[in-house]
């Protein structure tokens, strides 16, 4: 047995092994922590067990992430929710139970005794059934940047009203096995519950502001973090003190943080915790899994894995219909909740302990649980080219909403695409209009486009990491591409379809730092912003007027400082003190020139053409999808895209010099 720390160790140095491996194979991390897990578990190679220390890792993981969740929402979002919530979730719930309850009546007529289950036993089997991921489903919608799509916001609603259920289901499968204390056990339950979520939500939401005002003006991060963690495990001792779920007291304290004017900054203080633990948790469910039943009963497992997954497809998907949703929505919604939950295995576990479902049908059922929950990730990375097979309606709304792009940019030429409108894609519109430059926006959050699209923005509902929005949205006519949101999976796909479209349309990518630079440049980003070090220079600058520093001089500091991380501004930031006569110098500006198969530069070398004469620059070459080295010998091939800087006329003369003698 290894001890606490021991067993710790064990299991970051698993992750980080699992993580890295899965990351080369360009597969979800997630599934890393599973296989992991699977490995070291006790069925594997015995390495680890569940036990008292990997359960708590694991439960504060799942914690960490409902309070990031929490901070997505707030009361009026979630009371504009409660159609969702407490119409499509209780729906969802109730059902499932009946089915199961329904299947278990049904195999009581065909199956010998021996294999026959009672009705409270289908009834905890329901249950268990009805529960969905909160922990896989959330984090794969946060990473695809869905979590405010339609589907993602009924997802969402479903995942929270499970986990209000499963303190009414931790009551009613012990109570049914003792039917004479049960309507007592309910009454008293659902009181405590109502008091704690009115303590939290109404008490709570009037002392968070105050409260998070004292400690900051403490201006300590060490405070400020450990009054963080003392909110979220707070709340959710609160909640399981009343016999609710610790996660349904996370997501309320990041509720309520999230009314608040730090919720940025708790986002990102909170995420090391979230990821790191919620990483462990997936280990935990990983270790659940026993290979050598698996292998002998292959057919058994096989039939409790597809049945279910299968059954809670069609029930969630026909819901959502029933409840207004498009055939494409529902069909994403129905497939986002089709696995297994976390709680299901505590409502499992349950049913186990009460002797109420046989050990070996447990032991089955949480093999096939926790392979639903293993193929998820792929299940949800294929989403789309499912309900496109699966809905005609599909194909025929996606044509009518690139139409619609496609309507709205027609006209337009020499115009930028702004990927993603939020704030930074909407201060980049302003800009754009007051300098009459033509733009059109894609965004993934129906509420803000159709309230930017009645305020007069130039916006529509579309995904610019897909080809087909892209082309609706008129890359082959358009000036420059700008993805204003930080995240790089989904500006690489964008890059990729980009390379594909029109590899001499320049990308102007956003991010949090330079951690991923190398990667979205070699891509075929023209330029990559980081939030870090531009937040940086502009600290600097009146760290430097404060201290006494001229204007003029603090302006070249931050000149040159640009001048050196971005290439394409080389040029552009002049002391105030300049002369506007020469105000010619401010028109640089980039150029793609794409080397056709008969262009005069290739074959040559870059020092043979002298472009430098002309007053032009070569600042990056593309072949093949990457960028190469520049020298005075590098030499040009067929099909490169040279990216040139300089001013109008010198970017004339140079292309010239590349494409004709």
């Amino acid at each position: 047995m290894f001890s606490a720390l021991e067993l710790t160790l064990l299991l970051l140095g698993s992750a980080v092994l699992g993580v890295v491996g899965f990351r080369m194979l360009h597969l979800p991390p997630m599934l890393g922590y599973l296989a992991v897990g699977i490995l070291i578990g006790p069925h594997a190679l015995g390495l680890a067990e569940e036990n008292a220390t990997t359960h708590t890792l694991a439960e504060f993981g799942v914690v960490f992430l409902m309070f990031s969740i929490g901070l997505e929402f707030s009361l009026p979002k979630l009371s504009s929710m409660r159609r969702t919530v407490f119409g499509l979730g209780m729906a969802q719930v109730l059902l499932t139970i009946a089915v199961t309850m329904l299947f278990g009546w049904f195999a009581a007529l065909v199956l010998p005794p021996m294999m026959q289950i009672s009705w409270r036993a289908a009834f905890a089997l329901g249950g268990a059934l009805a529960m969905s991921s909160t922990a896989i489903v959330s984090k794969m919608l946060t990473e695809r940047l869905e979590l405010e799509s339609e589907h993602g916001r009924r997802i969402i609603g479903i995942l929270l009203f499970q986990d209000l259920a499963l303190v009414p289901l931790l009551i009613l499968v012990p109570a049914l096995a003792n039917p004479r204390d049960l309507l007592p056990t309910l009454l008293w339950a659902g009181l405590k519950a109502v008091m704690v979520l009115v303590l939290l939500l109404f008490l709570g939401q009037k002392l968070m502001r105050g409260w998070f005002q004292i400690v900051v003006k403490r201006r300590s991060q060490e405070l400020f973090m450990l009054n963080l963690l003392l909110i979220t495990l707070g709340a959710a001792w609160i909640t399981e003190r009343a016999g609710l779920s610790l996660a349904l007291g996370a997501f309320v304290a990041g509720m309520l943080v999230s009314e608040t004017e730090y919720k940025h900054q708790v986002e990102e203080d909170i995420a090391p915790f979230r990821d790191v633990l919620l990483g462990l948790f997936f280990i935990t469910i990983g270790m659940l899994l026993n290979v050598p039943l698996v292998l002998q009963n292959w057919w058994l497992v096989l039939l409790l894995l597809v049945g279910p997954v299968l059954i809670k497809f069609g029930l969630i998907a026909a819901l959502a219909r029933a409840f207004g949703a498009s055939t494409g929505v529902a069909l994403r919604t129905g497939l986002g909740l089709a696995q297994a939950g976390e709680f299901g295995f505590v409502l499992l576990n349950q049913a186990g302990g009460l002797q109420l479902v046989d050990p070996f049908l447990i032991q089955l059922i949480l093999a096939s649980m926790v392979l639903s929950m293993l193929i998820t990730p792929f299940i949800l990375a294929k989403s789309d080219a499912i309900v496109l097979k699966l809905s005609a309606n599909e194909w025929m709304l996606q044509s009518l909403a690139l139409t619609q792009i496609a309507t709205r940019t027609m006209s337009t030429q020499q115009h930028v695409i702004i990927a993603g409108f939020g704030r930074s894609g909407q201060s980049l519109a302003k800009l754009l209009e007051e300098e009459k430059i033509a733009y059109h926006a894609l965004d993934l959050d129906p509420e803000r486009v159709h309230e930017a699209q009645a305020a007069g923005a130039n916006v529509s509902y579309g995904d610019a990491a897909r080809r087909e929005s892209l082309v609706a949205a008129g890359i082959h006519r358009a000036a420059a591409l700008v993805i204003t949101y930080a995240s790089t999976p989904s500006a690489l796909k964008t890059l990729h379809h980009v390379h594909e479209l029109a590899p001499q349309l320049p990308v102007i990518v956003r991010s949090h730092d330079d951690t991923d630079l190398d990667k979205l440049r070699a891509a075929g980003a023209a330029e990559v912003v980081p939030e870090a070090i531009e937040g940086s220079l502009m600290l600097a600058s009146h760290a430097l007027l404060m201290l006494g520093v001229p204007l003029r001089r603090v302006l070249h500091r931050v000149q040159d400082a640009r001048g050196e991380r971005y290439a394409a501004l080389r040029g552009y930031f002049h002391g105030a003190d300049d002369s506007p006569d020469g105000a010619e110098h401010l028109n640089v500006r980039l150029h793609s020139v794409a080397l056709s198969g008969d262009a005069h530069a290739i074959g040559k070398s870059l020092g043979t053409l002298g472009l430098h004469e002309v007053g032009a620059e070569i600042t990056a070459i593309r072949r093949s999808r990457s960028r190469i080295d520049i020298s005075p010998e590098t030499v040009f091939h067929g099909g490169d895209i040279v990216v040139l800087r300089g001013a109008t006329e010198a970017i004339a003369l140079a292309e010239e010099r590349l494409l004709r003698a």
